[in-house]
């Protein structure tokens, strides 16, 4: 049988902002796996992670300060094979950016490789970091794998594209559904976060969770989620 992952992108803005109401998010959108950005990263990140973590009903994988704000959280039924953290080259002047990493076992075991990124402000960044990104999804070694992550541009962006040429797919376009822009959350008009997926994954549906809390998503950070729905056959 098919095995369903229920995935969600999420910036939470080191959780400067209303931790109660992205906890009830996150626990509406029921997901299996959560990739995670600007997550806490400096003194005492370790605690505010594992609060987050605890409230949403999730446990706390990898990331935060050793992958420069990225995460990755998972609900107890996703079994943790292998997982890291690394630094992308840092620009001089700008904030270094990283990848919190893992392969994770359905509970049949099937084997899902998930990358959460958050690329950098620059476009010329951004393009010199997708081979290294690509290059982490591939070293995790299995044919279903994800990346997620607030791209910090468009779907038609220079970084975008070369995601999808590197072989990618983007989740969204492959089966919209839910709400079409991702920032900012009090007023979305453009999508900068997306869930891209390896060809052997199947994806049911992707895009901005319908029917949550409105005021839960204008408290809880400045981005809205992005939840995918995916089946690995």
């Amino acid at each position: 049988m098919p095995a369903d992952v229920t995935l969600l992108s999420y910036n939470v803005r080191s959780l400067r902002d209303d931790t109660g109401a992205l906890a009830r998010v996150i626990r509406a959108c029921a997901p299996d796996v959560v990739c995670v950005q600007e997550a806490p990263r400096f003194a005492g990140w370790r605690a505010r992670a594992a609060r987050l973590a605890r409230a949403a009903g999730l446990f706390h994988v990898t990331g935060g300060a050793p992958s420069c704000g990225t995460m990755l959280l998972c609900a107890p039924g996703m079994a943790v094979e292998w997982a890291g953290d690394s630094t992308l080259p840092r620009t001089p002047g700008l904030h270094r950016r990283g990848l919190a990493a893992a392969v994770l076992r359905t509970a049949d075991g099937t084997r899902l490789g998930v990358v959460s990124c958050h690329l950098g402000l620059r476009a010329a960044e951004r393009r010199a970091h997708v081979p290294l990104v690509l290059g982490r999804l591939a070293a995790l070694g299995t044919p279903y794998a994800v990346l997620a992550g607030d791209l910090n541009e468009r779907p038609d962006g220079p970084a975008s594209r070369l995601l999808r040429g590197g072989g990618l797919r983007d989740a969204w376009s492959a089966a919209p559904e839910g709400g079409a822009a991702t920032f900012p959350a009090r007023a979305p008009d453009r999508r900068i976060d997306a869930v891209l997926t390896t060809p052997a994954v199947l994806v049911s549906g992707c895009g901005v969770p319908a029917g949550l809390d409105p005021g839960d998503l204008r408290r809880a950070t400045d981005h809205l989620p992005v939840r995918a729905r995916l089946r690995l056959p």
